[in-house]
């Protein structure tokens, strides 16, 4: 019997530093989405998908993301004194959303070695993977989308999406059968790849899930580009040896890692908050008057 999903692990120990200055002092992680820090809306999606814990690998300095997700008990009954309880609701529902287990990246090693620091916790089980730099907004969660797929046919599953040639060397790019107009059976999978080497145009944006198998593949991964232990040389390996597919999740996905992918982000989320949207459609067009003019 196929066992159930319910550990995902986040990888939030990068620098971030395409986001200097403010992330001098502040987690990348974070930095909000309107009013909702990045790294909230990946846990909100792990939850949504049937999600029960959430693993963040994380560094020096990123206590802040793990308080986050804690009761900040002074500012809730504050708020509760001064008879704003729906901001204290707020406030203690991040709280409540799962359990949080905080582990560190005491070396930056690459996302393969990220994911690999979560073995302890994960154990025996089959668990997703959810970067914080790729937001993926969608009706079904893309987690679990991947997670369907996982329980149909007992095999790991990457998601992916169709990027334009000249794009491919900014992901891992996978290569195998089609199995049908959405899904793939992968073969290779090739990190960053020149346009001439690329196997396909379908790039991983940053969605797994994956069975436990993969720790012991990447305890056997050198490392790879940049002096790295790359995830998608590990995948390359579980390929070889297991069954490992590859969906075209349904969903848009911002790059909120690059800047302006966050702005297209902040806008799409706010302009989808009924009492936000109007006043920031007035602002788009001021400023493109003013930059008319």
């Amino acid at each position: 019997m196929t066992k159930k999903v319910r550990t995902a692990v986040i990888p939030a120990a990068g620098m971030g530093t395409r986001f200097l200055p403010a992330t001098k002092a502040i987690p990348k992680e974070m930095i909000p989405i309107v009013d909702v820090p990045m790294i909230q809306h990946i846990v909100e999606e792990a939850v949504r998908a049937g999600v029960e814990r959430v693993v963040l690998v994380t560094a020096r300095h990123k206590e802040s993301i793990e308080n986050h997700f804690d009761f900040n008990i002074e500012l809730e009954d504050s708020l509760d004194r001064k008879g704003s309880r729906e901001l204290a609701e707020l406030s203690r529902s991040i709280g409540k959303l799962c359990q949080v287990i905080s582990i560190r990246q005491k070396n930056p090693m690459g996302l393969g070695h990220a994911v690999l620091c979560a073995a302890p916790v994960v154990g025996d089980e089959p668990f997703a993977v959810l970067l914080g730099d790729d937001l993926i907004d969608s009706k079904i969660p893309c987690t679990r989308q991947l997670v369907d797929l996982y329980e149909r046919e007992s095999a790991s599953v990457v998601g992916v999406m169709q990027v334009p040639k000249t794009e491919v060397i900014k992901y891992g790019i996978i290569g195998g059968h089609e199995l049908d107009p959405r899904t793939w059976h992968v073969q290779e999978l090739v990190e960053k790849p020149a346009p001439d080497k690329a196997p396909s145009q379908w790039a991983i944006p940053g969605r797994y899930v994956l069975e436990p198998a993969i720790f012991d593949c990447l305890r056997r991964t050198p490392p790879g580009r940049g002096g790295e232990i790359q995830l998608t040389d590990a995948l390359q390996l579980l390929a070889r040896e297991r069954k490992l597919l590859a969906y075209a999740f349904d969903g848009v996905r911002y790059d909120t890692g690059d800047r302006l992918g966050f702005i297209d982000a902040t806008l799409a989320f706010a302009l989808r908050r009924p009492e936000l949207r109007s006043g920031v459609v007035e602002l788009l067009q001021k400023h493109l008057k003013t930059d008319q003019n």
